[in-house]
């Protein structure tokens, strides 16, 4: 059995992960620009993730993760977070959603919401790419990414991390997603 990521290997991938530091630029007292380019960047298949602002800069309140997609790619399985609601912007390109039973797509400008407990997923509905700003609150969610990013291609250790932030996945519903709405998938774990 493979050991877990322990608080000093979360504080590695952080760093590792965390970019940016050198591209913030400060805009006043307290206040910080982070340029469009500005947090590290992984590429999961589909589905990219740039860091953009961490707990540790909001009080735990909440974190900003930028996500680029690949036309017509599925982000993730089927999930369900405990912890934390998720407000994704479309910046460009047109998302699609399942939340609960209920389909949806949004265009640029368009927030979509997507509440703690309820079952849900997101892709790029479009043939162009898709880009979404994700607000999470409460912060510390955008670590998950970095323990994914961290242990890519390692299912187990993949379903270890989901549970550990209280993350119900089911990964058998990435075939039928797909079918469903013409996606493609090849990013998990």
């Amino acid at each position: 059995m493979k050991s877990t990521t322990t608080e000093r290997g979360i504080e590695d991938i952080r760093e590792r992960y965390r970019g940016g530091a050198v591209e913030r630029k400060e805009a006043g007292a307290g206040a910080i620009a982070i340029g469009e380019g500005a947090g590290a960047l992984f590429e999961m298949g589909g589905l990219g993730i740039r860091w953009k602002i961490d707990r540790g800069d909001t009080g735990g309140n909440f974190s900003v993760v930028h996500h680029p997609m690949a036309p017509r790619a599925l982000a993730a399985p089927l999930h369900r977070h405990h912890n934390e609601d998720e407000y994704s912007y479309v910046i460009r390109g047109r998302l699609g959603a399942l939340l609960g039973d209920e389909v949806v797509e949004a265009g640029p400008g368009s927030w979509v919401f997507k509440p703690r407990d309820q079952w849900h997923t997101f892709w790029n509905a479009g043939e162009d790419v898709c880009e979404i700003i994700e607000v999470i609150a409460p912060g510390g969610f955008e670590d998950f990414f970095r323990e994914v990013a961290a242990a890519h291609g390692d299912m187990e250790q993949f379903m270890e991390i989901c549970a550990r932030y209280s993350l119900d996945m089911k990964p058998e519903s990435v075939p039928e997603l797909c079918q469903r709405f013409g996606l493609t998938f090849n990013n998990l774990g």
